[in-house]
């Protein structure tokens, strides 16, 4: 089994915030697909990395996850493209774990 997580981020590069249906959107998408998804939004991750020489980037996030027997790479990965457009943001982050059902 698979877990599957994507990072959202909150605000757009100018710092300001997407709209509720946005994430609404995604939720719905996934509920479709996958038959449930759990979202952590109640206190926002906050992440920071290096871009070039200036200074750190930050950027506050949320995290849906969902589970799925198999992991279809391809699909994914056009999904997150599609996300990475709706959001405006050059790359998203969507990572996957092998779990194990106890």
């Amino acid at each position: 089994m698979q877990l599957i997580q994507l990072l959202l981020p909150l605000y757009d590069n100018q710092g300001r915030a997407f709209d509720s249906a946005m994430y609404l959107q995604v939720r719905d998408e996934l509920i479709a697909g996958f038959g449930g998804v759990t979202a952590y939004t109640r206190a926002p991750a906050s992440g920071m990395w290096q871009q070039g020489e200036g200074a750190a980037v930050r950027d506050d996030i949320i995290i849906y996850e969902v589970m799925a027997d198999a992991l279809d790479e391809a699909w994914w990965r056009d999904y997150r493209a599609s996300l990475e457009q709706r959001f405006r943001q050059d790359t998203m982050v969507i990572r996957a774990h092998e779990i194990r059902m106890l």
